[in-house]
């Protein structure tokens, strides 16, 4: 019986030595929300594993409904890589409840990472490149707070107004008169569209800020070092390979977005405006020039008023281009410059129509700069 057990320890001291190994090596279950972020994340496991995509296809996170497939994805994660609740709210109830022994990594906080400011929102009259290039983010808010008083003290006066006459209205119970507040609530309802619109960026605190933290490729450079940490700390067998492979991805953003200006660089004081303001980042890597934006935030569609305003103001502000966008009914945009002679052409700050993967994060740049460079040069 002694040597039975004794031969059964050894057997016990000899699996464990051979299973324990194969324990530490086994591939880490990663999750990335979105196609720009998986590609970075992918390019930093390349060799190694393969991470999961939530928003696959053409799919938005401002409109993402969360399928059970990818919610056990989720709660199967080891890491789970998004930008933050402002950009894919749609996650932040499934990563509190499903991924409670997963690493969430919020990249919107990773060291190094530059953080630009909204501009004026649904105001089309667009930010100075010019006076402003080169400032801090925190000039650029202080900039823009100045800007958004000047905008909000012409509105309220016009909303005082309407808010008068409305409670007028409502004492007298005219008929007349509440066809009056019928088209003054119209005209306040627009307004506060526009406010509406951008409360879509003003939950968790950090209203101000614009979340398409991919479109600066420095910001990418920054993420690929946070994404490496994370990844070599949850997986440290392989931890070489992650920081050679930030490395290389990292020189290779950097080779495709010197390329890139030197591409726009005689398109700099060509003025544009966008569907929403979504580019700022990509903007000032290349210093390019747009004057304003359709719509505060892609789920609300602007109203004919809010067209009209900005129909008006393409030709007197010299607009070269119009851009739209994929996710997102082009036919707005169509209407918008009818009759104005003003190019246009499509952005995708998602690659949305790029296939997933280690590649498409240099392959988004490539598109961007190219929609640019057609739109603004005239060859659209």
């Amino acid at each position: 019986m002694k040597h039975l057990l004794g031969s059964l320890s050894i057997l016990g001291l000899l699996a464990g030595s051979v299973s324990f190994p194969a324990l530490a090596q086994a591939e880490v279950n990663v999750v990335a929300s979105i196609k720009p972020i998986h590609s970075l994340v992918a390019s930093v496991m390349e060799g190694v594993g393969t991470p999961d995509l939530v928003v696959e296809g053409a799919g938005s996170p401002h409109t993402y409904s969360l399928r059970p497939s990818t919610a056990r994805k989720i709660a199967n994660a080891d890491v789970v890589f998004w930008v933050g609740p402002q950009m894919e709210s749609f996650l932040e109830t499934p990563l509190e409840n499903l991924a409670d022994n997963a690493t969430i990594v919020t990249l919107k906080d990773a060291h190094g990472l530059t953080l630009l400011n909204f501009r004026e929102g649904g105001n089309f009259e667009g930010h100075d490149h010019g006076a402003h290039a080169g400032e801090s983010a925190a000039e650029h808010a202080e900039h823009a707070d100045e800007a958004h008083e000047d905008h909000d003290h012409e509105k309220h006066e016009d909303h005082a107004d309407h808010e008068h006459e409305k409670h007028d209205d409502h004492a007298d119970h005219d008929h007349e008169k509440h066809e009056d507040h019928a088209d003054h609530d119209h005209d306040k309802h627009e307004e506060h569209e526009e406010h509406a619109e951008h409360a879509g960026h003003d939950e968790h605190g950090d209203e101000a800020v614009d979340m398409h933290i991919w479109l600066s490729p420095q910001n990418a450079i920054a993420m690929l070092h946070e994404i490496e940490e994370a990844l070599s700390k949850a997986d440290p067998a392989n931890a070489a390979k992650y920081a050679a492979n930030a490395k290389a991805e990292a020189a290779e953003i950097t080779e495709v977005s010197e390329a890139l200006k030197a591409d726009l660089k005689n398109l700099q004081t060509k003025p544009f405006v966008v569907f929403h303001d979504a580019y700022r980042y990509f903007e000032e890597a290349y210093n390019l020039n747009a004057v304003g934006s359709v719509t505060v935030s892609p789920e609300v569609l602007p109203g004919a008023k809010r067209l009209s305003e900005v129909r008006q103001k393409l030709e007197g502000l010299g607009v070269s281009c119009v851009f739209s966008e994929v996710q997102f009914n082009p036919r707005m945009v169509a209407v918008l410059k009818e009759g104005t002679g003003v190019n246009s052409a499509e952005l995708d700050p998602l690659g949305s129509t790029l296939d997933s993967g280690p590649q498409l994060y240099t392959e988004l740049l490539k598109e961007m700069g190219g929609a640019f460079n057609t739109c603004l040069s005239g060859n659209s």
